[in-house]
């Protein structure tokens, strides 16, 4: 998976672009923005709950978060992973 190919396209899509790695067990919960947000895993694992909807999204999956969407983002393996994420600008 290439990341500036994804920057590239995020940006082309009106979205910023950042990596973030979260340790194992390591989670954000109940987090609403007031705009769009897009992730997707790098590597390791990960478990995304929108809305009480969750998923495990697998490595190079875009997911869509829709701006004011209670959402919780776990990491839910063993190792650390790396995630990328972007707002609609």
């Amino acid at each position: 998976m290439n990341s500036e190919q994804i920057k590239k396209d995020w940006n082309t899509r009106g979205y910023s672009f950042r990596i973030f790695k979260d340790l194992p067990g390591q989670v954000w919960e109940d987090f609403v923005h007031k705009t769009d947000e897009l992730v997707v895993l790098a590597e390791g694992q990960i478990e995304i709950e929108i809305e009480g909807e969750s998923q495990q999204p697998p490595i190079g999956k875009e997911v869509f978060i829709p701006a004011k969407a209670k959402h919780t983002v776990r990491n839910i393996g063993k190792t650390i992973n790396a995630w990328y994420y972007g707002y609609k600008k």
